[in-house]
């Protein structure tokens, strides 16, 4: 995820934190050193680092499920809204997602449980009229927090662990498609719930985690319907096989030509013998033009691209694009001569035409 740096690997998971968390815990600490001095700062500031070490053990919790099923964890990112454990594929049998959704939430409620019964931390009262109703003691802060997280996790609001749950038991009456796009709507019902009562309230982080539910689940959906979509398709029936070349000799106007001729986002970079070298994007031709640069295409393409057999099945394509940077992949035969691209743009397009 852009904007995020590791510190450290745990479990064989890359753990990361966002930058706007940083800024989160920079904000948390200024505003109560303003309003009470330095010793509410350092409380305040140790206390949101415990919550989210609790919010990562809730994500590594979802990780070592996974694990159990064969499913890989590469990294974890801490955000200021919580965590993001990415798993390289999600779990497709009903019984092994619900598996996994509730080991998050189950880790919470073991945090909670030893707080309460071991530590000694107060109950809670899931009753707070607000903010300032929470305990004063840290481990019954700790105790609360981790009670609401459980509880708030488990809401049918997809793609949250009680979402993630609803489309299991969904998918397995009505099929994963059909099973995702309820659930998706589901999940945006609640955002939209959370978004007004976030703008009644006056809430921003409300409407912030509203946001990130309802454009998660509409992402969610999307990607399981192309999914469904490639399934017993090939690379070549999605290939773009009429377009424009050019080498990496060739100068940058060249390539601002072709953009204004064609209407093409990326153009493939071929050698003199037709063997794919690169891809060349819009965004590298605009910026070398803005910065007034006297570039070749060679200067300005990207070598790292993925290449794949136009027999490939279509999900390895599809793997492959959601891994690059500019969104697409060549398509080469067995002696490496440039047969066509699939981009992200007409994998969209080849779904809106099997969807009518």
């Amino acid at each position: 995820m852009g904007w995020s740096f590791p510190i450290g690997r745990i479990l064989g998971s890359e753990l990361r934190v966002h930058l706007t968390f940083l800024l989160l815990l920079l904000w948390i600490g200024v505003s109560a050193y303003v309003e009470a001095g330095a010793g509410a700062a350092a409380v305040n500031t140790v206390f949101v680092v415990l919550l989210f070490a609790c919010v990562v053990a809730h994500e590594y919790g979802h990780a070592l499920m996974a694990r159990r099923y064969g499913i890989k964890t590469p990294d974890i990112t801490l955000l200021p809204i919580g965590g993001l454990a990415r798993l390289d594929r999600m779990p497709e049998k009903p019984a092994q997602e619900i598996a996994v959704a509730l080991a998050g939430p189950a880790v919470n409620l073991v945090i909670w449980a030893f707080l309460t019964l071991v530590l000694g931390a107060g109950a809670p009262d899931l009753m707070l009229d607000g903010p300032e109703q929470m305990p004063t003691g840290l481990l019954d802060q700790l105790a609360t927090v981790n009670l609401y997280l459980l509880l708030f996790n488990l809401l049918p609001a997809f793609p949250m662990d009680g979402g993630r749950v609803l489309r299991a038991a969904l998918s397995a009456a009505m099929g994963r498609t059909r099973g995702t796009l309820a659930a998706a709507r589901v999940g945006q019902a609640f955002a939209l719930a959370f978004g007004l009562a976030g703008l009644v309230v006056g809430n921003p982080f409300l409407i912030l985690i509203a946001a990130f539910v309802f454009f998660a689940a509409s992402g969610e959906n999307n990607e399981v319907a192309l999914s469904d979509m490639a399934r017993n398709r090939q690379v070549g029936d999605a290939m773009i096989s009429k377009f424009q070349t050019l080498g990496p000799d060739d100068p940058l106007s060249k390539a601002s030509e072709a953009i204004i001729r064609t209407t093409q986002h990326e153009f493939p970079v071929v050698d003199h013998a037709g063997r794919p070298v690169g891809f060349l994007s819009r965004q590298a031709v605009f910026a070398a033009v803005a910065q007034g640069q006297d570039a070749t295409v060679g200067d300005l393409m990207d070598r790292d691209v993925a290449k794949v057999s136009p027999r490939a099945p279509l999900k390895e394509a599809i793997t492959a694009i959601a891994a690059s940077p500019f969104g697409a992949v060549l398509v080469t035969d067995a002696h490496g001569q440039l047969l066509g691209y699939v981009s992200r743009e007409n994998l969209a397009e080849m779904m809106l035409v099997a969807a009518h």
